[in-house]
């Protein structure tokens, strides 16, 4: 038998997703067969799948140890030394700035070093993130960029803070601005570019049409970037890119599609003189972060705007 105590962290969510993250080793079909046979219940009485679990409620499983088998916890973290710069933080939210070079979550490979390893290492040497205290929650990536993209990202401290931010990145209550450099002069000095995004797994790869592809239909998400230029060198234009959709590689394949790829991406294009000129990775950076209106635990953010300055922008430094 085991007793669990619903914390901070674990109340809001299903019964179901509660032991599903808490117990990793239960096999779901088992665990729906004990929920209905009352050997999972909640406050001593009977639990429902769907059942919300509040702070304070004590879920009971008289079940077999074989399935209570709680997920190692990798204390990997305790030992980075975090790199990324913060731009804003409070209780509930740390807005990070990402390196270049650093992946946001771990990749197939396994990589231990990447951001939300070191937020974790950094809350906990805050004392802000005590694992042993929590059940299923860790702290958590609300949105992620590519390794070689650097820029803003927003990590939550908690899981009602998660919660809120993934609604309002859901419900585009949160706007996202990059800025890039892109190769040529832009036909209009200000435009929406809409298109359909076609993702290759096995290259990694991701392919924009302006109309949808006949046959390819399902595996198609349509695509919507705005941008706006801001400089042009005569060779070169420097743009700020709002992201109204947020699909895989949105930015550096939509721009590649219109014949303006972005300077140094040798994943879209051909980088070899862009590497002569000391581009070593895409001129993208994530830059500015707008909160819209929310009525949730991060409505004291409503209408605030976030953003880098051009010195913490490496590209624009050249």
């Amino acid at each position: 038998m085991r007793i669990l105590t619903i914390g901070k962290n674990d109340a809001g969510q299903r019964v179901d997703k509660f032991i599903r993250k808490t117990f990793e080793n239960m096999p779901q079909s088992m665990m729906y067969k004990f929920i209905r046979t009352k050997k999972i219940k909640v406050n001593r009485k009977r639990a429902e799948i769907s059942q919300m679990l509040c702070e304070g409620d004590t879920v009971e499983l008289f079940v077999p140890e074989d399935f209570l088998v709680q997920g190692q916890k990798d204390d990997f973290y305790k030992n980075i030394v975090p790199t990324f710069g913060i731009v804003y933080e409070d209780d509930n939210i740390i807005i990070c700035n990402k390196p270049v070079g650093l992946l946001s979550h771990s990749d197939t490979d396994g990589e231990q070093n990447t951001l939300i390893e070191q937020v974790k290492s950094y809350l906990w040497k805050k004392g802000e993130y005590d694992p042993d205290a929590e059940n299923s929650f860790a702290p958590a990536l609300c949105n992620r960029i590519d390794r070689n993209t650097g820029g803003i990202v927003t990590a939550a401290k908690n899981a009602e803070a998660l919660r809120d931010m993934n609604e309002r990145i859901r419900v585009r209550s949160v706007s996202k601005y990059y800025v890039c450099m892109v190769h040529g002069r832009m036909e209009q000095k200000e435009a929406t570019l809409t298109g359909y995004l076609t993702k290759d797994g096995d290259t990694n790869t991701v392919s924009v049409s302006k109309v949808p592809q006949k046959g390819h239909e399902r595996e198609q998400k349509k695509i919507v970037t705005k941008y706006r230029v801001t400089d042009y060198d005569g060779h070169d234009s420097t743009l700020e890119i709002e992201l109204v959709t947020g699909r895989t590689h949105q930015i550096r394949a939509h721009m590649a599609s219109v014949g303006h790829p972005l300077i140094g991406d040798g994943k879209y294009a051909e980088n070899k003189k862009d590497r002569a000129r000391g581009y070593s990775h895409q001129a993208l950076y994530s830059y500015r972060l707008v909160f819209g209106q929310g009525d949730d635990a991060l409505s004291y953010l409503n209408g605030r705007e976030f953003s880098l300055s051009r010195d913490e922008i490496p590209f624009l430094k050249k």
